[in-house]
């Protein structure tokens, strides 16, 4: 009896022929590949047939309307043909959130971006002179007037900035480290790996909590090529700790005809404890204490594309556009394009803190978040959702490696609701078209309005109105 119910059920299943012939696929192909349309028909019936396969007695809910069958193949198409990297909504209030992408690019720059990705540009052609230029060119003035740094070279990221700075200066050497700095960032790449891979040796001075001037003095040597400060972004030691500062440094490396290093890791243009946050030393401050090359991070606090960005002495970073490591490491059109257009709004800093969204996010005055947070609310409300829904106080983080003592006071959304899991609330809105990321805390789904665009809110309102409905 159930073989022969089995035997019926899979009669009624299509051929991949009866699915192409009918009206609706016929549109899909028009819109998607073929191959793809016929590779998703297959997966659907073999699901569809295992689901027979299955079947434990005669009683089954499989629904084989023909119907049914395209609704699930043009679903799975739709699914396969999506690009894996989505856009999110963070409704976590960890501002540069590493796993979501960190900075985000201002909207003032779609424009450039799209053009430099469309059509030719100048990359690396002089249009003055009619003849070959560099692609670092386009970068360098910017630069240069925002730190007063003599040259400039920007490479994919900033380990590899680190990198080719070691390997460049202090290859087959040594360089002096303070064994508090010996940091590690994301994705397990540490300092003392980056050290190696460059060909140096890395010669750790003082203790992890004290670190002191004549350590770094009683360690130089004739095979000494450079000290490094590596700015702890990550992490702080607190309590009986000490460290010496990039200007004492500075006096010591000219006393011995070595230059310092200063990998910043996160860097800042504009000093933010004026808004309300922790000081965090600035690109600018590092030059004037006497840092002869400095390092940091483009898609950090910076608030621009991915890139590691190199400043300082000309002598020095000649010496490094002619490493052929610099070629590896180069950076391509788009993120050029992107991170003039960025420095640029530095140029003028009440500007950047609006257009910037990394910097506006950071800078929000307390009323303006509790404004965008009442706003929110109010449109939830309207749904009338079986749920409690409030504002509340809340804490964001700046998140990216970059101040990790810092919590910054926010404004929240928090759900409750009343018959159904506060897991399964957070799931569903995670997986749904809006792919909402958010926080539960003390049983609440928490919606932290700092990290939320207000064009957003309709997204997150549609997506609670299909799950409540």
């Amino acid at each position: 009896m159930i073989y022969l119910n089995k035997r019926e059920l899979f009669s009624k299943l299509p051929s991949v022929d009866e699915v192409l012939n009918q009206e609706d696929i016929k549109n899909t192909l028009e819109e998607y590949p073929r191959n793809l349309v016929i590779e998703c028909i297959r997966k659907v019936i073999d699901r569809k047939r295992k689901e027979i396969i299955d079947i434990k007695d005669d009683k089954n809910n499989i629904n084989l309307d023909l119907n049914n069958i395209i609704k699930d193949i043009k679903n799975e198409i739709n699914i396969s043909y999506a690009l894996s990297l989505k856009k999110v909504i963070n409704a976590t209030g960890t501002v540069l959130h590493t796993n979501l992408g960190r900075s985000l690019l201002s909207e003032s720059i779609k424009e450039e971006l799209w053009n430099s990705a469309s059509r030719y540009s100048n990359l690396e052609y002089n249009i003055e002179k009619g003849q070959r230029g560099s692609r670092y060119d386009h970068l360098a003035d910017t630069i240069k007037r925002l730190t007063n740094a003599e040259d400039v070279l920007v490479v994919n990221n900033n380990a590899a900035a680190v990198l080719l700075v070691l390997s460049t200066l202090a290859k087959d050497g040594e360089v002096i480290v303070s064994r508090g700095e010996l940091v590690e960032v994301g994705g397990s790449f540490r300092i003392p790996s980056i050290m190696e891979l460059s060909g140096t040796k890395l010669l750790e001075v003082g203790a992890t909590n004290k670190t002191h001037l004549k350590d770094y003095e009683e360690a130089i040597s004739e095979d000494t090529k450079a000290i490094m400060k590596v700015h702890t972004s990550n992490y702080r030691i607190l309590g009986f700790t000490e460290s010496v500062d990039i200007d004492e440094l500075s006096i010591l490396s000219k006393k011995h005809n070595i230059p310092v290093i200063e990998d910043l890791g996160s860097g800042v243009f504009i000093d933010l404890s004026k808004y309300g946050l922790s000081y965090e030393p600035t690109v600018l401050d590092s030059l004037r204490k006497g840092a002869d090359i400095v390092t940091f991070s483009g898609d950090k606090m910076l608030g621009g594309p991915q890139a590691g960005i190199i400043v300082g002495k000309k002598e020095y970073i000649d010496k490094m556009k002619k490493n052929q490591l610099t070629r590896a490491l180069r950076v391509d059109k788009l993120t050029i394009c992107a991170l003039e257009s960025t420095l640029r709004t530095y140029l003028d800093e009440e500007k950047a803190i609006k257009e910037i969204p990394t910097l506006r996010m950071l800078t929000y005055k307390i009323d303006e978040l509790e404004e965008k947070a009442n706003d929110l609310l109010n449109k939830i409300k309207e749904l009338k959702i079986d749920a409690k829904v409030c504002v509340e106080d809340g804490l964001s983080q700046v998140g990216g490696g970059s101040m990790p003592l810092e919590t910054i006071k926010s404004k929240v959304v928090a759900i409750t609701p009343n018959n159904m899991n506060v897991s399964t609330l957070e799931r569903r809105l995670r997986l749904s078209n809006a792919h909402i990321i958010a926080r539960v805390y003390e049983n609440k789904y928490i919606l932290d309005v700092r990290t939320i665009f207000e064009d957003e809110y309709d997204l997150i309102i549609n997506e609670l109105k299909n799950i409540f409905k």
